[in-house]
């Protein structure tokens, strides 16, 4: 049985993460609720936002403009924001399932250290604070970033009607890439659209890895995931989803910047779409389903495969300016 520590430390935290030792104490079973002790999933979030910028802007040829560099701030504090109200609605939700999975019963609400009433009160404020940035930006993204609510609403229900609640987890998570294309260029693009598929994909595949953790336990009460869908052959999804996503964003790619004045941008772009690819077959090699520590390894490792992809982006919106 996974140890809940006297100090209200959730399981699967790092030993010396920001929260349990900065934090002043009150905010700390707050902080937790949204995860801020785990930035993974934030970092996952915000990606596809870094993306979208960056390759709007090489698309657009303006350069990084007052309005760019807003955007990529106000999507850092919006992704953190949104991420921790995500987190705080799936908790609540989750909070009966939480209480009998190992890894998870020593969250804030389980453990007692947060009410049911709390947690809504703390989502609530954390969505208005959202809600506030976004009213930065133009109406037809404001109209997108309303939208992505639906999908966030949904997402932790999935897992008990579909053995596929990690695409419902992309449509959510991925919704920056659409939200952050109409903010820059004032429309939705294509790019944009195979941008957001590569990143389901994406999700599918790191979702997957992570869901692995849990295995045994979600089988015991009954949750449904990928990982207990595809089992022992999770390597050959894994694999396809790889491809997929690499083969879409070279879409987006070619779509946003090819043919180009600028074919340093193009091949910049595509040597993105490579490393990413990359990243993501060295984490697959090193997989081991049947080990938690490397699954949760390995997700946490997904963060640098975004960020391949999105400062080679930002290069190339710098090439074209």
């Amino acid at each position: 049985m996974t140890q809940i520590h006297s100090d209200g430390r959730v399981a699967d935290a790092s030993e010396d993460n920001w929260v349990d030792r900065y934090c002043p104490v009150p905010l700390r079973p707050y902080m937790r609720l949204s995860r801020a002790d785990r930035p993974a999933g934030t970092w996952l979030l915000l990606l596809p936002c870094f993306w979208s910028i960056g390759l709007a802007t090489a698309h657009s040829g303006t350069g990084w403009t007052g309005l760019t560099l807003w955007l990529v701030l106000a999507c850092s504090i919006g992704a953190f924001l949104m991420r921790g109200a995500g987190c705080t609605w799936n908790d609540f939700t989750d909070r009966h399932i939480d209480a009998n999975v190992t890894r998870t019963r020593s969250r804030p609400i389980p453990s007692g250290q947060v009410t049911s009433k709390q947690a809504l009160m703390w989502m609530g404020l954390q969505a208005c604070l959202a809600f506030l940035i976004l009213l930065t930006f133009n109406q037809t993204a404001i109209l997108f970033g309303i939208l992505s609510l639906l999908p966030v609403a949904v997402y932790p229900f999935a897992k008990r009607f579909t053995w596929w609640p990690q695409v419902f987890l992309g449509v959510a998570f991925n919704w920056g890439a659409i939200l952050a294309w109409v903010a820059v260029t004032g429309s939705l693009g294509l790019p944009a659209v195979f941008l957001y598929a590569a990143g389901i994909l994406w999700t599918l595949f790191y979702d997957t890895i992570y869901a692995h953790q849990d295995r045994e336990d979600d089988a015991l009460i009954g949750v449904k995931s990928t990982a207990r869908l595809f089992d022992r052959d999770t390597s050959k999804w894994l694999f396809g989803f790889l491809i997929g996503s690499t083969i879409l964003l070279s879409l987006a790619v070619i779509l946003a910047l090819g043919p180009s004045e600028n074919p340093l941008a193009l091949i910049i772009g595509l040597a993105g779409v490579w490393g990413f690819g990359w990243h993501l077959t060295w984490q697959l090699r090193n997989l081991d389903i049947d080990d938690p520590d490397v699954c949760h390894r390995l997700f946490g490792k997904n963060r640098d495969t975004g960020l391949i992809l999105a400062v080679s982006f930002a290069i190339a919106a710098l090439i074209t300016a």
